[in-house]
């Protein structure tokens, strides 16, 4: 909340548009793991539920192997091709900015991928069950980014992209290398990283798993990160500012019920692994009480939402109610879906959200330009195909699946 305001009173809302699908677009590669992380979330958790601290090593040490040696190589691959890439053409801006993009990218993309490579540090707290860790990291890292754009709005006054981009990118590889030293040495010493951990023919187990989650994962990407180059190609950078408005303001949501969710997903693996059934069951009624009670406050940021944009970005920039009702819709079907699959990924269960998230990543830049351009809803368009696609990849058949698993009916497709 206190770094829109700060970022766009830096950049402009023509500026501001073009980071935030700037951000948007590069973001696509880090989510590029082959499902590395979640491979070994569950993998390093079915380990350290045994007490097998030799078999976690092997798996953190080939993890951090496998994946730096592939970001090493994806960062070496765009470094060939970026100078044949018009970026002011791709972000639909001027090009004047040619230069700077071009230097941009190649900066902010390299410290993304550095940073991806640290943040496998994540998986590792996840599996040990100590989430409350990763909020505090990532609390450090937006104070960070709020500290570093006070000092620029402050003393530099409105500047250049280049700033931004270099500066917010990086400050979680700050915090991650800082923290990887000190877990490392401490809570994680027995499961920390080694070279002579390194063992190859535990890939398999990673990767096989990890392959599922990373299709999943491609196919999330194309359903919630294209909103802002679809926006910018049909409209402008500037329309991607209000739409990133609106949903930065009721993403608080989501943001908040994954304070809660994400401790359940390694538990799940734990329970599900000891047939701790009815732990299972109750777990889940009481997250969808909470779903109930965030679906009614999302319903109030709706009704408040003209009078919050006011105070928290000014009068500036006109938020249409429409997408605003949108990015409600969107964000109480997102919080059901979130649900089920939480506990689908934690058991390793995915096959079938496997299947339906390629369907849903095939149509979901069609369905949104369809929405957006021939229903004539401008953003709220784009929003409503993501929509779309979120009933289909899981609304209705994750609970399905959950019922049978938990009633043990379950059999082909949904028990895999």
């Amino acid at each position: 909340m206190l770094i829109v305001p700060l970022t766009l009173g830096y950049l402009g809302p023509e500026e501001y548009g073009i980071w935030m699908t700037l951000s948007s677009v590069l973001t696509w590669f880090t989510y590029l793991d082959l499902g590395i992380g979640n491979g070994l979330r569950v993998k390093l958790a079915e380990a350290l539920a045994g007490s097998d601290f030799n078999k976690g090593k092997i798996y953190v040490s080939t993890s951090y192997a496998l994946f730096g040696g592939g970001m090493l190589v994806l960062f070496l691959i765009f470094l060939i091709i970026n100078p044949f890439l018009d970026w002011t053409f791709l972000l639909n801006t001027s090009s004047g900015l040619k230069n700077e993009l071009s230097a941009l990218v190649v900066w902010v993309f390299g410290l993304f991928l550095f940073q991806f490579v640290l943040k496998l540090l994540t998986y590792i707290i996840s599996a040990d069950q100590r989430t409350s860790i990763t909020g505090a990291l990532n609390l450090a890292v937006h104070l960070l980014i709020i500290l570093f754009l006070f000092i620029l709005t402050r003393y530099i006054g409105r500047g250049s992209l280049l700033d931004v981009g270099v500066g917010v990118s990086i400050m979680p590889v700050i915090v991650y290398l800082i923290a990887g030293y000190i877990f490392f040495r401490t809570i994680f010493k027995k499961i920390s990283p080694s070279f002579r951990m390194i063992d190859f023919k535990y890939s398999k187990d990673l990767l096989f798993l990890g392959g599922q989650f990373f299709v999943i994962q491609a196919a999330g990407l194309i359903v919630f990160s294209t909103d802002n180059m679809i926006i910018a190609q049909l409209f402008s950078p500037s329309e991607v500012t209000v739409y990133n408005i609106a949903y930065k303001y009721f993403y608080l949501v989501p943001m908040l019920f994954g304070i809660f969710l994400n401790p359940l997903l390694p538990a799940y693996t734990e329970a599900f692994a000891t047939n701790d059934i009815n732990w299972i069951k109750k777990v889940t009624n009481k997250t969808l009480k909470v779903w109930m009670l965030l679906s009614a406050g999302v319903v109030f940021m709706l009704l408040a939402s003209g009078i919050v944009y006011s105070i928290w970005i000014g009068k500036g920039i006109n938020i249409p109610f429409g997408l605003s009702a949108a990015m409600a819709v969107f964000v109480i079907i997102n919080n059901w879906n979130n649900i089920f699959a939480y506990f689908l990924n934690g058991i390793g269960k995915i096959r079938l959200q496997f299947y339906l998230s390629i369907i849903s990543a095939v149509i979901n830049i069609p369905v949104s330009v369809f929405f957006a351009k021939y229903f004539n809803m401008g953003a709220a368009g784009v929003i409503t195909g993501t929509i779309f696609c979120l009933l289909i990849s899981g609304s209705i058949w994750a609970p399905l699946q959950y019922k049978k698993i938990i009633s043990g009916k379950a059999s082909g497709i949904w028990n895999k």
